[in-house]
């Protein structure tokens, strides 16, 4: 056992292995780093070669208070190494056959280097708690997407009761039907069975395993210390209230990349969790535009579209005069690989830009960005508030759709787009996002959360800073 090591409480932190997720939980690893924390964080072993491979053989290097160790997930490797995985797939394997690998890693850590402490699990890796129960250690979830979206997973079932869902079959996705209005989901009054997150629409595969998966999961979170959200008091605190009538003590300590930039200690700085490769170019680009002048479109590391779809953004955007930063996946199309129409390309040579990944942070704070294309995701909605960046909102899955019936009804900083985009719209919303009145109050609004966001991570009394400490107070109670 390292003499370093010994008096530093030991904290084990296991993100979903998607990219949404491990995000957030390396920055939360960070924050726990320069609070004093010895970090193991567990990649699958499929993302950690992903990581490897986006950010040079030598990114991850062995820190001597950072480690980062790896469970298999389970699953035959896809045919492409740098494919997004199916979620539904991922999270059935791991929670069948995942807690014997991370015990072992969690002896292999403790044997080499101090005793495990602590363990920061996502809220959707819960198999992990019997290790936390094995162990007499306190165990934490973080649920990584927005506080309003766990109330709608925690109302599935009444809406199952209800008999509101599941849909009866396909023609109520085009219907009318999902605009009905649901009356049931606390601190949520108007919100449309379309805005609730859609696996209990069971029309896909993977969604009938999701619904459940969902309920036994927030069974599961109350037997937790605690349960960590990357948001904070001031924009979602009647959610996380209503929360903790049910569930353990929730810590709003977000946004977290900004408590991140308050770490002074800059060691971690080279550690990154993008699981493609960045392109620098996309800031010098920036840099020769006009202030709030480019309108930034990313749907995300997980969202899939026809290529009809695309073709429909493509000229929308065309259509708007407006400059624009397009980051576009390898695999954004659904079966097909992204090709752009050749029209397209050189109608917007002059005034757009193409980029397979970006540094996100980065490119929401630079003073040329005016407004946000975006999925909706919550990593992608949080950093827009904190850059005061107004967005267009076009949910795919999961918590995308509440966050957008948030951003647009509660905090008035989105509009949305139809799920059957068009580009007349797609230009329409554009424009009045950019150059509109309706699009200049959301931006007021927008530097309003903006500025509470700041206020939030402000020491020594920002609400996320209190809350923070807080935490640091559970995860370093000495083992039962």
């Amino acid at each position: 056992m390292g003499l370093v090591q010994e008096n530093k409480p030991h904290v084990v932190c296991i993100p979903t292995p998607a990219q949404g997720h491990i995000n957030p939980m390396l920055k939360l690893a960070k924050i726990l780093h320069s609070k004093g924390f010895f970090v193991t964080f567990v990649n699958t072993e499929f993302n950690h070669q992903r990581l490897l491979r986006s950010l040079g053989s030598d990114a991850l290097h062995d820190h001597p208070s950072f480690r980062f160790e790896t469970i298999p997930d389970g699953l035959p490797p896809p045919e492409n190494p740098d494919a997004t995985q199916e979620t539904a797939p991922v999270l059935k394997s791991l929670h069948e056959n995942g807690l014997g690998p991370f015990l072992s890693v969690l002896a292999k850590v403790s044997a080499l280097y101090s005793p495990v402490t602590c363990i920061v699990a996502d809220f959707l890796m819960g198999f992990t708690l019997p290790a936390a129960q094995e162990l007499g250690i306190p165990a934490i979830l973080f649920w990584t997407a927005g506080a309003g979206s766990l109330i709608c997973y925690d109302h599935y079932p009444n809406l199952i009761q209800k008999g509101l869902m599941p849909l009866k079959d396909p023609s109520y996705l085009v219907n009318g039907y999902l605009d009905t209005v649901v009356d049931c989901i606390p601190t949520m009054p108007g919100i449309r069975l379309k805005d609730i997150p859609p696996f209990v629409r069971i029309v896909n595969p993977g969604d009938e395993f999701m619904v459940g998966f969902a309920y036994r999961e927030l069974e599961r979170a109350k037997t937790t210390s605690g349960i960590i959200f990357n948001t904070f008091d001031e924009i979602e605190g009647d959610v996380l209230n209503t929360l903790s009538l049910t569930l353990p003590f929730c810590y709003s300590i977000g946004p977290l990349h900004l408590l991140e930039n308050n770490i002074v200690d800059k060691s971690l700085e080279s550690i990154k969790s993008n699981l493609w490769k960045e392109e620098p170019k996309c800031l010098k680009w920036l840099d020769a535009q006009e202030p709030s002048s480019v309108i930034y479109v990313n749907f995300g590391s997980i969202t899939v579209m026809t290529h009809e779809q695309l073709v429909e953004f493509c000229w929308g955007l065309a259509k708007s005069n407006h400059p624009f930063l397009w980051i576009i996946r390898p695999d954004l199309v659904i079966g097909d690989s992204a090709v752009l129409p050749s029209e397209f390309l050189a109608e917007t040579s002059n005034r757009g830009l193409l980029a397979s990944w970006c540094p996100q942070q980065q490119v929401l704070s630079h003073p040329s960005i005016g407004g946000f294309l975006t999925h909706s995701g919550w990593n992608s909605t949080i950093e827009s508030i904190s850059c005061g960046v107004p967005m267009i909102c076009w949910p795919f899955f999961a918590d995308q759709q509440p966050n957008c019936w948030w951003s647009c009804n509660k905090w008035r900083i989105s509009m949305e787009i139809d799920s059957n985009v068009k580009s007349d719209e797609v230009s329409k919303l554009v424009i009045e996002l950019m150059s509109g009145e309706r699009g200049n109050e959301m931006r007021k609004n927008a530097v309003d959360w903006k500025n509470k966001a700041q206020e939030a991570c402000t020491f020594p009394s920002g609400s996320s800073v209190v809350n923070l400490e807080k935490l640091i107070n559970l995860l370093r109670t000495s083992p039962k």
